[in-house]
């Protein structure tokens, strides 16, 4: 068994380190998802279905064949549904209808992390070209008088983290009560970065008659609540898959003589480890492992805490475009993120706790494709 103390606490947690082995399932009869939609089906703008196709997507998901056609409906919706699932297209789709429908339509979009808003923003642009749709991007971490400037015009979309999204509204520079729609993204994570009191305060602003959109992997007491207090009505849809994606094959690597760097070396030499996450536990250890692979010959970048906003997203556009093997993160910097094709997660360091073992490997075995994780016992 492995013990961990928590930093500024006593609470020990304990992980049975048996639970970092599960070998992917991989079997012949695949059962195969018929959506009841397509995207041509669905009432939205004729322009806009051609932008979905140009975007190259065909088929819906399952969170996007279920969830669309309520949203389109104006009803609030809670959609339980891990990560890699489409479910950012899900509320983007009918709410960029919404506004092609009315274009004085305000729309709010609250996550946990800098990194999503941004990875929002970009999809959602993804979908509007020509549409003549406008957002803005308010996260902290960044310049806020660029925000500040752009939220002089009107935007359709407001995309950003509670934090800086409240320093905006006390500064009078969003108006919350003209905002008729809002979507929680990743909620149950906004929670465990404390930012309730954020978003009950930014909810009070606005209208009572509202559509809301919230989004959530897990469905907790504290969750349940906030549901209760902030949606009317709504109607529930779940496609989560489990605690641990099918698709990751997870292993254990044993250390022995506390030669860890020299053994990550001799993995990362080897050619499938092609695109790897490595997670460490302290923002210190994760730039000295960082600096440490560079030495050694690897292209590693790092993101965490004590980056700002600009690097730390210089980091991870080198990483997605592979212009470098390797990202080293800490799980605070890693919230969120969506990277296409990561083949290896590595645990360098031990998680503080399972959700946050299950929360790592989730970055690899994304959109039904395989991924390995390993994690390192001393």
């Amino acid at each position: 068994m492995y013990r961990q103390k928590r930093r500024g606490g006593s609470q020990n947690q304990r992980i049975n380190t048996s639970r970092f082995i599960n070998k992917a399932v991989i079997t012949e009869q695949i059962e195969h998802f018929k959506p009841e939609h397509r995207f041509e089906d669905f009432a939205i703008d004729g322009r806009l279905k051609k932008n979905i196709t140009t975007k190259g997507y065909t088929e819906p998901t399952p969170i996007q064949d279920k969830i669309i056609p309520h949203i389109l409906k104006g009803s609030d919706v809670v959609g339980i549904a891990n990560t890699g699932t489409g479910k950012t297209a899900a509320f983007l789709i009918p709410l960029i209808n919404k506004v092609l429908l009315n274009s004085k339509e305000n729309i709010i979009i609250m996550v946990p992390t800098r990194e999503l808003a941004i990875q929002i923003e970009q999809e959602l642009r993804g979908f509007t070209p020509m549409l003549g749709i406008f957002s803005v991007c308010c996260v902290g971490g960044a310049n806020i008088i660029p925000q500040i400037k752009a939220l002089r015009h009107h935007n359709n979309f407001i995309i950003g983290t509670p934090g800086r999204l409240k320093d905006l509204v006390e500064r009078k520079c969003i108006n919350l009560a003209s905002f008729n729609t809002v979507v929680l993204d990743e909620a149950d994570r906004m929670l465990d970065m404390g930012f309730i009191n954020d978003m009950r305060l930014m909810m009070s602003f606005m209208p009572k008659t509202r559509q809301t959109l919230f989004f959530s992997a897990t469905i907790s007491k504290e969750i349940e609540t906030l549901i209760k207090d902030f949606l009317r009505e709504p109607v529930s849809i779940s496609v989560k898959t489990g605690d641990t994606s099918k698709n990751v094959d997870q292993d254990v690597v044993h250390v022995r003589g506390g030669n860890k760097i020299e053994l990550l070396s001799a993995l990362l030499s080897k050619a499938e480890f092609n695109k790897v996450l490595i997670f460490g536990r302290t923002k210190h250890g994760v730039e000295k492992l960082s600096k440490l692979l560079s030495q050694k010959g690897f292209k590693a970048e790092s993101i965490h805490g004590n980056k700002n906003h600009s690097r730390r997203q210089k980091a991870l556009n080198l990483f997605k475009d592979n212009h470098v093997q390797i990202l080293v993160a800490t799980d605070v910097a890693a919230r969120g993120l969506d990277i296409s094709d990561v083949s290896y997660v590595i645990n360098f360091d031990i998680p503080a706790t399972y959700d946050d073992y299950i929360h790592r490997i989730g970055r690899t075995g994304r959109a039904g494709k395989k991924g390995k994780a390993l994690t390192f016992i001393e």
